[in-house]
């Protein structure tokens, strides 16, 4: 048993030394990150289109009138 503890931890250890060692589910987080970035600058644009931002008004510099 303790040989194949000792197998395990080497085979990790060998395995994370490999520089050409891909990690699939940091890649898949990646892309789906990308994926999700896309589709929200999609939404974006969209709504910009249909509604767009108009330049805010600016606040007039008077004084308040006194009662």
């Amino acid at each position: 048993m303790r040989q194949l503890n000792s197998f395990s931890s080497d085979a990790l250890n060998a395995m994370s030394q490999d520089d050409k060692l891909i990690d699939l589910n940091a890649e898949r987080a990646k892309r789906v990150h990308d994926l999700n970035d896309k589709r929200l600058n999609e939404v974006r644009q969209a709504f910009e289109q249909a509604m767009p931002l108009g330049k805010p008004k600016k606040k007039p510099k008077n004084k308040p009138k006194k009662r």
